[in-house]
């Protein structure tokens, strides 16, 4: 019989899992031993960038991800990073090494003591196979988990288990398919188009998962029907509708009356593709105006479930959007022009005003750029400068936990090479995640990466304005110099003076990895 790790290659092969991520350790290398021809291994030099980088190419591509982290020292690294793909709902496949089985009850260097526990409750599965003649199915069951619940599963195989051999049914495996239908049923699905359809005031706050599941244009679509506005939700990780379109009203805010006051005057809500919803700053009031009505539309069956608000469908939005498209006919009339982007503000002194650097992006970059954000402190003047018209054009960190801004960047880079790909990141968050660096220039990965530096935490201290905490230490970074940090690690960088200099740099072809510091104002969020 083939061994254990032959079925599991060529398992990993059929499913398109061919590019792993991972920092590796001695548990990991026999399964790494005769990958394939056709498997590329990328290299990462701290397992949360190899998590970033493996989550951004996963949102980007539109399918799972293979990640390989090393026992329990990897593996916990790799937690933080781990937060904003079950945030974000990407699937990866994590596979972890194990010491031998033998060893693993005297609890032998190395041993990562009961390994589904220490990745639980984060990850969507977590399992340990019981023998090694399970650890194909158990390795299927990972991929159909991650796909089917999408975010990460996690695997972990005693390293011993790979060479095992495979028994009678372990080939089983390899003719496996597991797929998932979610069209509301007919009854559900008239009762939600005359609902929508009756509706004298809808309103239509989209989440990511838009943008993910293909569904952008589609949204353009349903939302010139409707007629009414259309908001993003809050915390919102991929942009899932033209940020400039006559019907959108931006990012609903991230508080409880806030998103109260937004939706008055609305007798419908219609949620698709979201979470109700993702709150950040304590701000209580009621969660609906009076008279709201709110229905939401998701795959995700926790994200039903928790809702403090609303009824929910738990089914395909795509199904859901085009049933709504059919039902709704033909659209009303133009909805007029898109809107104007304001002239961007300037600062005083030396340093530019974050509107300045987003229009230089905006003018000098391709319209089709895919941008990846983590800089929090600049969103208002992100929003307000940007024109962003295509899906996949915008990433960020759904959890909110620093580090994917460059791992990610890296790895949107990696799954899509034939669009231009920029990093906007934060000088706060840049330090999470800067050995992604050494492997954009390793694989020569076509990447601009624009680092804001204001030397201080921004969305902190507009945070610790809030709490009525203004003087919190810890909130100040001086003394960081990117542009020799990318150059040991062999990313050409340079630090931009003015705005000429930054829109000619942007308009240079880009040839691999290089880093543009840039010394901006402090701005607040919100």
């Amino acid at each position: 019989m083939p061994s254990v790790r032959r079925i599991a290659h060529a398992f990993l092969e059929r499913q398109g899992l061919t590019t792993v991520f991972g920092n590796p350790g001695s548990n990991e290398l026999p399964f790494l031993a005769g990958l394939p021809d056709g498997f590329r291994y990328v290299l990462g030099l701290h397992e949360g960038a190899v998590v970033g980088m493996a989550d951004g190419y996963a949102q980007a591509s539109g399918r799972p991800a293979l990640v390989s982290l090393h026992s329990a020292a990897g593996s916990g690294n790799a937690l933080g990073a781990l937060t904003n793909a079950v945030a974000s709902r990407t699937p990866l496949v994590v596979l972890a090494g194990q010491q031998v089985r033998p060893a693993i009850g005297p609890e032998a260097y190395l041993t990562n003591v009961d390994a589904p526990a220490l990745m639980r409750p984060l990850v969507r599965w977590a399992a340990e196979p019981a023998c090694a003649r399970d650890v194909p199915r158990a390795l299927a069951q990972a991929v159909f988990e991650a796909r089917l619940r999408r975010g990460p599963a996690f695997l972990s195989v005693p390293y011993d288990d790979w060479t095992a051999d495979a028994d009678e049914n372990a080939p089983a495996v390899l003719e496996r398919r597991v797929e998932r239908a979610g069209a509301p049923g007919a009854e559900q699905g008239r009762r939600l188009a005359e609902t929508v359809a009756a509706a004298r005031r809808p309103a239509l706050v989209l989440g990511g998962d838009i943008d993910t599941d293909g569904l952008f244009h589609d949204a353009v679509r349903l939302a010139e029907r409707l007629g009414g506005p259309v908001w993003a939700a809050p915390s919102v990780f991929r942009l899932p509708f033209p940020n400039r379109h006559p019907l959108f009203r931006g990012v609903l805010p991230a508080g409880i009356e806030p998103v109260c006051r937004a939706l008055s005057g609305h007798d419908l809500v219609l949620v698709l593709g979201a979470p109700v919803f993702r709150y950040h700053e304590h701000l209580p009031g009621r969660y609906l105006p009076e008279g709201t009505r709110l229905i939401q539309v998701t795959e995700d069956v926790s994200a039903a479930a928790r809702a403090p608000v609303g009824e929910a469908l738990v089914a395909d939005p795509a199904a859901v959007t085009g049933l709504l498209l059919t039902a709704l006919g033909a659209p009303g009339p133009p909805v007029g022009d898109y809107r104007p982007v304001p002239a961007p503000a300037g600062a005083e002194g030396p340093r530019l005003h974050p509107e300045e650097v987003f229009a230089a992006l905006r003018e000098e970059q391709p319209a089709d750029t895919a941008y990846v954000v983590e800089s929090t402190s600049t969103n208002s003047s992100w929003w307000r400068q940007m024109d962003l018209r295509r899906p996949g054009s915008y990433y960020f960190p759904a959890a909110g936990g620093l580090g994917f801004g460059l791992p990610g960047a890296v790895g949107v880079a990696l799954a899509r090479p034939g669009r231009p790909v920029v990093g906007v990141i934060g000088d706060g968050s840049a330090n999470y995640g800067i050995t992604a660096l050494w492997t954009a220039a390793r694989l020569h990965v076509p990447l601009t990466v624009v680092l804001l530096r204001n030397g201080t935490y921004g969305a902190l201290r507009w945070f610790g304005e809030l709490l009525g905490v203004p003087d919190a230490p810890g909130l100040d970074i001086p003394g960081l110099d990117f542009t020799r940090i990318a150059e040991g690690y062999g990313v050409s960088a340079r630090q931009i003076g003015g705005v000429p200099e930054l829109r000619a740099a942007l308009s240079e072809p880009v040839d691999g990895p290089r880093l543009l510091q840039i010394d901006t104002a402090l701005t607040t969020p919100a």
